[in-house]
């Protein structure tokens, strides 16, 4: 099988080390990728959201399957570009994709679905805004209804930022507060059967101690000892198959990555939001997992047969993913550092630990130089979380990328029973 894999970050190193670790891949390219992806596939240098060079791309290489990585493309109808080429290709349709791209549509499908989920208001008036803030008072949360890269929502305490925020969207939801822990669950689908992955925990402030900024994530781990084990086949029938049914009922199929993130609440699950392709950074502890190949699973549910394929294999063991993220992330990042000690994780800590880059490009002497916000996913696995941990954090040592930070703290609790 030749495949093609859309984007340029970790999500889409993990995505391309698993295919590339597959028997049944005897070609992997990505398009634009990055400078870790191009040591285990070709790279292309396409625009990720421009579906027609990327059908074009597909058509070129004779792609058995594209996998579309990141939500911006799927939104922008890459998927759909390359399935009216006849290629199959793991991802959404736009109009399915609409499930990450507007949170308003999103609770508009889990109200008929009767899927449960955080009471909210859509808001688009500055009196909308404060008649919902009063109705639902501190803590407030506040999500910005279009595309943000994981940084659009706000939880804060503080009124004025919670107003702030929700008056720089142009159409905003405003919901209840749900306490509990998170959980982030992934379900392949092809639109009518649904495979759930096994579920993750990922941390979204910046820094120790769930404080600082919300992020796109800054690490992860797997599975969640502390979780109940019939959690996964509770949210399969109360969440990821009546969604997927009522999308289909609504004539806009859902075949892809279906992502939940959940709230394990005292009243019950509750989706916090709907993401329509693999999170990251709990992608890569995840995959660090999944034992079944993984090409054979994206392409059933690209081409409608996902009922046959044989239930899903899984390592023992646990997996932790530690991100490396440049100086000043969330906010404005730096780039253009150069990033040290890469070769030694290589040679002192695989296979048991090994670096997915994000942000990273190569400069015309080959030396590799940050170039994002989220850098590298240092990702580590082992019998269990505390091993997992520790091997992540010492490959983590390793590294030398001036100016930057990383939470020290990932899956400290899991690992310590708490």
């Amino acid at each position: 099988m030749k495949v093609l894999v859309i984007g340029g970050g970790a999500r889409e190193h993990a995505l391309c080390r698993s295919l590339s670790l597959d028997p049944d891949v005897t070609a992997l390219h990505c398009a634009p990728g990055n400078a870790g992806i191009g040591e285990v596939a070709e790279l292309h240098g396409v625009d990720a959201l421009d579906g027609r060079a990327v059908a074009d791309l597909a058509v070129e290489l004779a792609a058995d399957l594209v996998v579309v990585g990141p939500e911006a493309p799927l939104v922008a109808g890459v998927a759909d570009a390359v399935r009216e080429r006849g290629i199959p290709v793991f991802g959404p349709s736009a109009r399915a994709a609409e499930l990450e791209g507007s949170k308003a549509f999103a609770k508009d499908v889990m109200a008929a679905a009767g899927v449960p989920t955080a009471r909210s208001y859509v808001c688009t008036t500055p009196e909308e805004i404060d008649d919902a803030l009063d109705a639902f008072g501190a803590p407030y949360v506040v999500k910005d209804d279009g595309l943000a890269a994981g940084k659009g929502v706000v939880v804060t305490e503080d009124v004025a930022a919670a107003r702030a925020h929700a008056l720089g969207c142009d159409r905003v939801v405003i919901e209840e507060f749900l306490d509990g822990p998170e959980v982030s669950l992934f379900a392949v689908t092809d639109g009518e059967t649904v495979v759930p992955l096994q579920p993750a925990q990922d941390f979204k402030r910046a820094h120790d101690g769930d404080a600082g900024p919300n992020t796109g994530g800054m690490g992860a781990y797997s599975p969640l000892p502390w979780a109940d084990p019939k959690l996964v086949d509770e949210v399969l029938q109360t969440v990821l198959q009546p969604t997927v049914d009522e999308l289909r009922r609504r004539g806009t199929p859902f075949s892809g990555l279906l992502y939940a993130g959940l709230a394990i609440t005292s009243r019950g699950i509750r989706v916090i939001e709907f993401n329509a392709r693999f999170g990251d950074p709990e992608t890569q502890v995840v995959l660090a997992r999944l034992k079944t190949p993984l090409s054979g699973l994206l392409h059933a549910a690209a081409t409608g047969t996902l009922a046959a394929f044989p239930p899903l294999r899984w390592r023992d063991g646990a997996a932790v993913t530690v991100v490396i993220a440049s100086h000043n992330y969330p906010g404005t990042p730096r780039t253009g550092d150069p990033i040290e000690g890469l070769a030694e994780v290589a040679e002192q800590d695989a296979p048991d630990a090994y670096v997915l880059h994000a942000g990273t490009r190569r400069d015309a002497s080959g030396a590799v130089l940050s170039a994002g916000g989220r850098v590298l996913s240092v990702t580590a696995t082992g019998a269990d979380l505390a091993t997992a941990r520790e091997r992540a954090y010492r490959a983590v040592g390793r590294i030398s990328l001036d100016g930057s930070h990383h939470r020290t703290d990932i899956a400290a609790k899991a690992a310590a029973g708490e």
